[in-house]
């Protein structure tokens, strides 16, 4: 899939932000700084589309993007270690539901997952939660530059044992691992919501 076009739509707490909807989704979720907003701006071809930042919890809405006018990046809000005050953080789960029993065209959800990292409980009820929705869920391992390429094959191999099924792809948004399999991943997504 080639981008050709991206733009911000909207950044939303409720439903009345959502734009309209009808156009395929593409859920992006996982923890806190985790490489969410450089993955969309690796994929996007864009250095700052979506805000980046070293400090966890910088998203705290739903962002919309808008592609190629065929289909949207949704960016919900990271989970876990955020540093943000406790009331904001209670909002965020809240929020999430909202976004998913919207009645969205969600075409699928690509969970994120740092490659260094061992999923835990909470990655799991992850998994077990979005499958109550019944939408195609991807899993990537974010920041595979970090790890050597036996290290990022045996990693991946950990995650598909905890998360059964579910065949990861290493992503890097630094060196553009696994970009164009990730994009052909979202391409089937959307053309099978079609």
């Amino acid at each position: 899939m080639k981008i050709t076009a991206v733009e911000f739509v909207a950044s939303a707490t409720g439903k009345r932000e959502y734009p309209a909807a009808g156009l395929p989704e593409i859920v992006l979720i996982g923890r806190s700084n985790v490489g969410k907003s450089s993955l969309i701006n690796k994929l996007v071809n864009r250095k700052k589309l979506a805000r980046t930042s070293s400090t966890p919890g910088k998203t705290q809405t739903v962002n919309f993007y808008r592609v190629n006018n065929g289909f949207f990046f949704v960016d919900l809000p990271g989970f876990g270690y955020a540093k943000v005050p406790r009331d904001v953080k209670k909002a965020w789960g809240p929020m999430v539901d909202r976004y998913m029993g919207a009645g969205r065209n969600i075409a699928g959800a690509v969970i994120l997952l740092d490659i260094r990292r061992t999923p835990g409980e909470a990655e799991q009820n992850l998994y077990a939660w979005l499958s109550d929705f019944n939408i195609p869920m991807l899993t990537v391992l974010t920041k595979g530059d970090k790890l050597s390429k036996s290290r990022r094959a045996q990693k991946a191999r950990e995650v598909q044992g905890l998360m059964p099924g579910l065949t990861p792809v290493v992503f890097s948004a630094v060196s553009g691992l696994g970009k164009d399999l990730l994009m052909s991943h979202i391409q089937s997504m959307i053309e099978e919501e079609a």
